[in-house]
């Protein structure tokens, strides 16, 4: 059987291109590596809450079922999303991670633990987090150091008792530091503590409110505001950086230089007391099991707003695909959108030219 399309990803991306696909009534079948709806959600840190509100979270054709305000825990989207799926009976195919992807002719086979599958068209929706990041010096600490990396990272009890390191200024690096700051150990943060930081409401309205208003969500990679915006390191989001570095338990080291055993490198000097340590340092995209990809400086599938060089292949759900919302859950939508466009106009031309053929032949 060769399938219409193939959607490889079971997360909003994903999701957001199946309902689309769905209401047009296409021959489809989503494919994911994991055993569950939302299980990358259900993995991350137990305190988790988005830093957008529940009305910024809508995938097509089903708003986020909370009150306007509420800012969703990991369990509330991971319900979110196993709701959408059940609502518009998505026809997904779970343990079934893409191991490599080839084109053959005209058609894309895509090989997986349960056998191959065919399909005149791919979108790829794995996202932008595929391999945990973290520096070369780590392999050279101590193994009695507990580490872990964000992905890993539930809450505190993981920890040995001890001095713990957190590194990574981004949102996830601020909110692990402030929940483990909280346990009254020594802490260390390492990294950016000049990151820009913008509180989740401001004068009465989300932030969110501000920034639709500003323009900021919708605008174009290309255009000079988006360029502009892709080109700098996102601020925090809802988290004081300042007052969780002004606490007694919490001391700056700067960036992470080097290590071995139990001695850290830093840029303010050498540490040779920490116990455990968080890497907050982000992933690597992985787009390697795709025959014949074009990537670009950042290791992202080259594409214009989700059309791939290569016929037939697809992507969405990648940072800064079209604006800055293209990789989130809210901001998703729109992609999926614009592809169903691209789709059913390709459709439309095939066929009119398969009934002009048809003509032809019985002319």
């Amino acid at each position: 059987m060769t399938y219409d399309y193939i959607v490889v990803g079971a997360g909003q991306a994903g999701l957001s291109m199946a309902y689309h696909l769905k209401q047009a009534g296409f021959n489809f079948l989503v494919i994911d590596g994991d055993n569950e709806i939302g299980g990358s959600w259900l993995r991350r840190w137990d305190s988790l809450t988005l830093f957008t509100p529940s009305q910024y979270n809508n995938l097509p054709g089903m708003d986020f079922p909370m009150a306007e305000g509420h800012y969703p825990d990991k369990n509330e989207v991971a319900d979110y999303l196993k709701k959408y799926v059940k609502t518009f009976d998505l026809p997904i195919r779970f343990n079934c991670k893409a191991d490599k992807m080839t084109r053959v002719n005209d058609t894309y086979h895509v090989d997986t633990p349960m056998g191959q599958l065919k399909a005149s068209n791919v979108v790829v929706a794995t996202g932008p987090f595929h391999t945990p990041f973290t520096p070369k010096f780590n392999t050279q600490l101590s193994k009695d150091i507990v580490q872990l990396h964000a992905c890993e990272y539930k809450n505190p009890g993981q920890l040995q008792d001890g001095e713990t390191l957190v590194v990574g200024a981004g949102d996830s690096g601020v909110q692990i530091l402030s929940e483990i700051a909280d346990t009254d150990r020594k802490v260390y943060f390492s990294g950016n503590c000049s990151t820009a930081m913008l509180p989740q409401e401001f004068l009465g309205k989300t932030l969110w409110w501000w920034l639709g208003k500003l323009g900021i969500l919708s605008a174009s990679k290309h255009s000079w505001l988006g360029k502009q915006l892709s080109t700098r390191m996102q601020p925090v989001i809802g988290t004081n950086l300042k007052k969780i570095l002004a606490k007694s338990n919490v001391a700056t080291v700067g960036r992470s230089l080097d290590g071995k055993g139990h001695t850290i490198d830093f840029e303010v000097g050498q540490i040779d007391s920490i116990k455990n340590i968080v890497w907050a340092t982000g992933f690597r995209p992985n787009f390697s099991w795709i025959n014949n990809v074009t990537l670009d400086e950042k290791g992202y599938p080259e594409n214009q707003r989700g059309i791939g060089k290569q016929e037939g292949l697809y992507f969405i759900g990648l940072p800064w695909m079209h604006t800055r919302g293209s990789a989130t859950l809210g901001g998703v939508q729109n992609d999926a959108k614009f592809l169903m466009e691209h789709f059913l106009t390709e459709h439309n031309e095939q066929t009119d030219i398969d009934v002009e053929m048809e003509g032809a032949l019985a002319s």
